[in-house]
């Protein structure tokens, strides 16, 4: 019964991922990028300007939390295993080529995560707590008018909330390499996990601001001295990955071959769940910033879409360069990430358990108190704690299944919340704007 049931999810993942996909996020990131005169692109630098002025600031709103917190604990959620672990599975199905569609999905994803952010801000309201509640489901209700489509996308991020694939990994991951017992992990990391949900997103992105900087460093420290290393073969490598992306790759050793159909699904697909494209997570977490300006908070999100697909490219140079993603014998994708940074680094075994906590452990709180917000919008008296009891049995019941069905719950339910949120601003596109003058983030962050 399970296996139907997974075999099903896996015939509509990859025929939306394959076809709907390309064209929900193509054409609109198209469709937007083209009327917004390439604002993600040539207002880059303005961007990258506002992030460091945040820097400088204290928060001293009476409602809200800092911009950069709110930045942090959204980037939290979007830049961890999905980055090396998932994304890395877009090459060993879709071959080098899904590099390419990679960075596709990420420039015109960029600009349709500016919308998200901006209409969430926008539409937001305020709550008991002293912050603010928006995302998705707050927007279309504008965009359709109907509450049952904010209900339908409330209960989908519900169970994007719970983010089973991330937690499976890092469970395999210590199990295996540090022999300590499943169970006793599962309890650790849940304990964890609650820890920091109960504080919501303002002591998430606490956390986050700490973490997520030491992760960036680290880990592109480690792909450019791979990448250095290997220099002699990026010519060839590049010339491969935009063969194939347009004409698929032949079988080689381990790696069964991949036609341009699969190149595409495997490098939108991964892409747009790393980056959380179109999915509305990040529109929640943004919603509760101090800023009063949308176009601000939205400009953010733009620079955390690049870095996401930084880390990503680095991931899928770190295997293509090792040359493991061809091994006779197919690995799963965190063992994958692992072998090919062994061939450069030592002590694989110890420091990649670890990296995957600290990593994966930011993600899965950054989902987990979206999920909570959800559960609480669609049942304000019961639905936090029937949340907490939900998530903790998923958990520990896809600890003791195969990562690729965590995967693909995740992947399913990302794909219908990308039709939802894409066809909401799409209809709200008119309320959304890029070059307002803007008063000096000195003047609104005292």
């Amino acid at each position: 019964m399970l296996n139907a049931i997974f075999n099903l999810l896996t015939a509509v993942d990859e025929l939306f991922w394959g076809y709907a996909a390309f064209v929900l996020i193509v054409v609109l990131g198209l469709f937007l990028t083209l009327r917004s005169g390439f604002f993600q692109v040539r207002k880059f630098p303005q961007i990258t300007k506002t992030f460091f002025q945040f820097m400088k600031k204290s928060n001293k709103a009476e409602r809200g939390i800092h911009p950069l917190k709110a930045f942090f604990a959204s980037t939290g959620g979007m830049i961890g295993i999905g980055n090396v672990v998932a994304i890395v599975t877009a090459v060993q199905f879709g071959g080098p080529g899904a590099l390419l569609w990679v960075w596709i999905a990420g420039m015109i994803g960029a600009i349709i995560k500016y919308h998200e952010i901006y209409l969430g801000c926008k539409f937001r309201v305020e709550n008991k707590e002293g912050g603010y509640d928006g995302g998705p489901m707050y927007f279309l209700r504008k965009a359709f008018n109907i509450r049952f489509v904010s209900i339908l996308v409330a209960a989908l991020l519900c169970i994007y909330g719970v983010e089973v694939y991330q937690f499976s990994v890092i469970t395999e991951s210590i199990t295996t390499n540090w022999h300590f017992p499943r169970i006793g992990v599962i309890g650790a990391l849940l304990a964890l996990v609650l820890y920091a949900c109960s504080g919501g997103v303002r002591r998430i992105g606490q956390i986050c601001t700490y973490v997520m900087p030491i992760f960036l460093l680290t880990y592109i420290g480690m792909g450019v001295w791979i990448i250095f290393q290997e220099m002699g073969a990026i010519p060839a490598l590049f010339a491969e990955v935009f063969r194939s992306a347009f004409t698929g790759h032949a079988a080689v050793g381990g790696f069964a071959g991949s036609s341009m159909i699969l190149a595409v699904q495997h490098g939108i697909s991964r892409a747009a769940y790393s980056a959380d494209i179109g999915i509305g997570y990040d529109s929640i977490i943004q919603s509760e910033s101090a800023s009063s300006h949308p176009e601000r908070q939205a400009r953010l999100a733009i620079l955390g879409v690049a870095i996401d697909n930084l880390i990503c490219t680095l991931s899928i140079l770190i295997v293509l360069l090792s040359g493991a993603w061809k091994a006779l014998d197919p690995l799963v994708g965190s063992e994958l990430i692992q072998v090919s940074l062994s061939k450069y680094f030592p002590l694989m075994e110890f420091f990649i358990p670890f990296f995957f906590i600290v990593t994966g452990y930011t993600t899965l709180i950054a989902y987990f108190v979206v999920g909570i917000k959800c559960a609480t919008y669609l049942a304000p008296r019961w639905g936090r704690k029937i949340y907490l009891a939900y998530g903790t049995g998923a958990f520990i019941f896809f600890s003791y299944v195969s990562q690729t069905q965590a995967l693909l719950l995740m992947s399913v339910a990302g794909a219908s919340l990308l039709i939802l949120n894409l066809l909401g601003i799409f209809r709200l596109r008119h309320e959304v704007h890029f070059d307002e003058k803007l008063p000096s983030v000195l003047e609104e962050v005292a």
